[in-house]
């Protein structure tokens, strides 16, 4: 059974946990280290490139994963795209998370508007497909 890497700023809601394991079969569902996650949420936007500064992603990766193993990514654009790639390479599976996203708007005394959004998982898509 493959597993689920995780590779995002937020934590895994109980809607994408019990589809990963439903329709993904997935076994089970594995968080970076701190140090991982830290650097995914923050990667600096004044590097020129942004590989270098993804090595330690990279090698968590390819160390704790193998082939058939879904990855989650999601995040800033450039380190997504060089993720994603180096999952098609490696042949783990990357995948997102499709949402159905609701807004209220609300007129405040002030003269301001508060924007809320609220997300719902509706169900993983493969990248590239």
């Amino acid at each position: 059974m493959p597993d689920l890497f995780l590779l995002f700023s937020h934590s895994i809601t109980l809607a994408q946990e019990e589809q990963a394991r439903q329709d993904l079969g997935v076994e089970q569902i594995v968080s970076p280290p701190d140090s991982i996650r830290l650097l995914w949420a923050a990667l600096p936007p004044d590097l020129p490139a942004l590989q270098p500064c993804l090595e330690p992603v990279i090698s968590w990766l390819d160390s704790d994963s193998r082939e058939g193993d879904y990855v989650l990514i999601h995040g800033d654009f450039g380190a997504c795209y060089l993720l994603v790639q180096h999952c098609l390479d490696t042949n783990r599976v990357p995948i997102y998370s499709t949402t159905e996203r609701q807004a209220v708007e609300t007129n405040l005394d002030d003269g301001t508007i508060r924007l809320t959004h609220t997300f719902c998982h509706v169900r993983y898509r493969a990248y590239g497909k």
